[in-house]
């Protein structure tokens, strides 16, 4: 993608207006407790302490509105105590030019080294430093000072307070996570019905495994709907695709095919009934005809083999989901009876064992696993976190010089600007800043209109500060124009609530604002860390964890341990973190002024869909893992060490711009072939696998005809392909699906 039309993609989606669910109770909330400190503080002590616990205030409540899944009250208190410390710290130092500009890069490069534990610490950390840029000019005094960051703390207590006091929908984040991942799997089974290979976003599940995640006071008052639902959630989806997919058996048509249907729907129903209720905190109401899909008796005479044991399993997992969620467990028992009753008789699954809950450190507890965090960034000799935090420290200095050499006054507006914009990846950096300077010039726009107009005193000022505000809290999550211009008039009206004229903030303001936003994107395109070059690199790293969570799967039919199986757990989870990190780069290349050094677009694609089909095969063999009483099938153990072992050779060979080659994976089954199938379900699951890879291997060689890697070797190695899509690009094959139905 070339500059040009880059800066048209950052600048129109920084100008985007999104449609998300606005939260006027928690806006009202925040406004309420930054009105209560500005009075306050305005009765007790004046203007100028008011304003500086206004900030700290002010602060404290858009912390509360971070995505976290800590209690709200913590993060205010983290937010206020620490903007405290940075303005006190700042206040002393600031008398001394070098003294002060060295403690803005320190402070700077920490705040920026902060992301590394964390978006939301990476934010909180950020906004400190940016708002501590104004808060050391209002102190007159070192005990001032102390006075001021006391004010500052009281601010983020008052907003704790608040919240303790007038809790929002109480648990709301993690009901509608886990509420999401039940709705999230009910759409995977209704399209399941009609595509039975439809791919599946696990993105749901993760945040709801984030949410599950509970600090030790968290877990003492966590409603009981959302204690055991995740876990169940997590089997479920691995048991529904293994029903409809044809490979476990199931034909295309037929009275088979018709009954999965039924029961697919079915599920899908009583899934979106567990998700309203956990979601509203209302009891459960069971679906009639949802229910009476699982109580026909026929169902064993219809599914036989490995789709009969998913559609019992599928029976048990949804009885327990409803259970969790709230349902009498009485009718639901009784609505599933048919069908336990021929489970029983037909088979004696192991009920699996309950998910280890998840902890999470406390806000004390947190500090060294964010230094751990950090130091890891550090040692990385290609890390994005330490490029940005470079990036940021030397930008934030240059621009505090610039401001202070210019005869504007207010200098600190260009380095507040830059820190606030900058973030680790261009696509933000780049829109923020866009959205920043529009946002301002509008906000600064309208009050100083309304300065000029009404003339405001000290109380009318704090007043519009608190309205700018509350308008800043409703709209923050649609868009970064309508947030900044609601802050552009929030600081305006403060300043002058103490006693400065708007003279002194809005011209110096705005052509700062655009010198902080340049110095930002100039500092991006000078010192990048452009996530292109890296794509075959979390390319190479998804398809280690791919290849390690297949191995495991099938290691598992050598060794039967039942459904609980740690270790699959575990590998499904790095799997799923590489995946993400895959997307994520994706997402950040796509705007990225970088040519795609061997890996296009539709390479990308196709070396995906490949990926994401081995992790499909995966999962319907985790489906079915035998039980304890199974007869062990000795060829798995070796299939998966070849597995293993080629996919790590095959990482590096992406990570060389080699096309991968899997003869060894090859052998194993040829030799498994040789020495019978115990057991079909692993064997046919074993041979889709070998298919990805090869599907992998035809997407990366972009300069052979398909389905040219068989057994004799690979194609010739696309070292001196540069991937470009100019030239029409041969026929990929019917793809894994197909084959899966044959």
């Amino acid at each position: 993608m070339s500059w040009l039309r880059a800066l048209r993609e950052t600048t129109r989606s920084g100008l985007t207006v999104e449609r998300k669910r606005l939260e006027p109770l928690i806006a009202v909330r925040g406004a309420a407790g930054l009105a209560l400190v500005i009075a306050v503080s305005l009765w007790a002590f004046g203007p100028g302490a008011a304003a500086s616990s206004a900030f700290g205030a002010y602060q404290a409540a858009i912390a509360t509105f971070q995505r976290s899944w800590r209690p709200r009250p913590e993060l205010a208190l983290a937010s206020g105590t620490s903007l405290a410390v940075s303005t006190f710290v700042g206040y002393v130092t600031i008398s001394h030019f070098v003294l002060f500009l060295a403690l803005l890069v320190v402070w700077t490069f920490l705040a920026g080294m902060s992301w590394a534990a964390g978006p939301t610490i990476g934010l909180i950390a950020s906004s400190n430093v940016a708002i501590m840029l104004v808060t050391v000019t209002l102190p007159t005094s070192v005990a001032e000072a102390a006075g001021h960051g006391a004010m500052m703390i009281v601010g983020g207590l008052v907003q704790a307070a608040l919240i303790v006091l007038f809790p929002v929908r109480r648990w709301g984040a993690h009901r509608d996570a886990l509420a999401d991942a039940l709705a999230a799997e009910a759409d995977y089974a209704r399209r399941l019905r009609h595509d039975p290979v439809a791919p599946f976003d696990p993105l749901p599940l993760m945040e709801a495994r984030n949410a599950a995640a509970l600090t030790p006071r968290q877990a003492r008052t966590r409603p009981a709907e959302l204690h055991g639902a995740r876990g169940l959630a997590e089997r479920i989806r691995p048991v529904l695709a293994s029903l409809a997919d044809p490979a476990m058996g199931v034909p295309g048509e037929g009275p088979a095919r018709d009954r999965v249907r039924e029961l697919l729907s079915a599920a899908a129903a009583i899934l979106d009934a567990a998700a309203r209720a956990i979601r509203h905190g209302a009891p459960v109401t069971l679906p009639p005809g949802a229910v009476a899909a699982f109580r026909t008796p026929d169902t064993g005479a219809i599914l036989t083999g490995p789709p009969y044991r998913a559609a019992t399993r599928l029976g048990r997992l949804l009885e327990d989901v409803l259970e969790t969620a709230g349902a009498p467990p009485e009718p639901v028992r009784r609505s599933f009876r048919p069908l336990r009753t021929i489970r029983r008789r037909r088979t004696r699954p192991s009920r699996p064992a309950p998910v280890t809950p998840l902890s999470r450190p406390t806000l004390i507890g947190l500090i060294p696993v964010a230094l751990q965090a950090m130091r890891k960034e550090l040692l990385h000799k290609d890390s994005q976190i330490t490029r940005h935090a470079t990036r940021v420290a030397a930008v934030a200095a240059t621009g505090y010089m610039i401001g202070t050499a210019l005869p504007l006054g207010h200098g600190y507006w260009a380095p507040l600007t830059s820190v606030m914009v900058m973030r680790p990846d261009f696509s933000q950096t780049y829109s923020r800043a866009v959205a920043r300077f529009g946002g301002t010039l509008v906000g600064v726009t309208l009050a100083t209109a309304v300065v000029r107009v009404a003339d405001p005193g000290t109380y009318l000022s704090g007043t519009l500060a608190v309205l700018s505000a509350a308008l800043m809290y409703l709209l923050m999550r649609t868009g970064q124009m309508a947030a900044q211009a609601c802050v552009a008039a929030y600081v305006v009206f403060l300043l002058g609530m103490g006693g400065e004229q708007w003279t002194q903030t809005v011209p110096e303001r705005v052509i700062l604002t655009l010198i902080g936003g340049l110095l930002a994107m100039l500092a991006y395109a000078v010192y990048p860390a452009w996530e292109t070059p890296r794509l075959r690199t979390r390319l190479a790293e998804w398809l280690t964890a791919q290849g390690r969570y297949a191995a495991t799967v099938v290691n598992q039919y050598t060794h039967p341990v039942g459904q609980a199986a740690p270790d699959v757990r575990e590998a499904l989870l790095a799997a799923r973190t590489a995946r993400a990190a895959w997307h994520t780069a994706v997402a950040r290349a796509k705007d990225e002024p970088v040519r795609h050094r061997g890996v296009s677009r539709t390479v990308a694609d196709d070396a995906e869909d490949a990926l994401a089909q081995m992790g499909r095969v995966a999962m319907l063999m985790e489906a079915h893992l035998p039980e304890r009483d199974a007869t062990p099938v000795p060829a798995a153990a070796r299939f998966a060490e070849a597995l293993r072992t080629a996919t790590e050779q095959g990482a590096k060979a992406v990570r060389e711009r080699r096309v991968p080659r899997w003869d060894a994976v090859r052998t194993a089954l040829e030799t498994w072939d040789s020495e019978g199938i115990p057991d079909a379900v692993v064997r046919r699951g074993a041979g889709l696998l070998l298919e990805s890879l090869v599907e992998l291997s035809e997407a990366l060689d972009t300069a052979v005809p398909p389905m040219t890697l068989d057994g004799s070797g690979s194609a010739a190695q696309a070292e001196d392909d540069d991937g470009n899509d100019d030239g029409p690009r041969p026929p990929k094959n019917e793809g894994s699906a197909a084959r899966r139905g044959k």
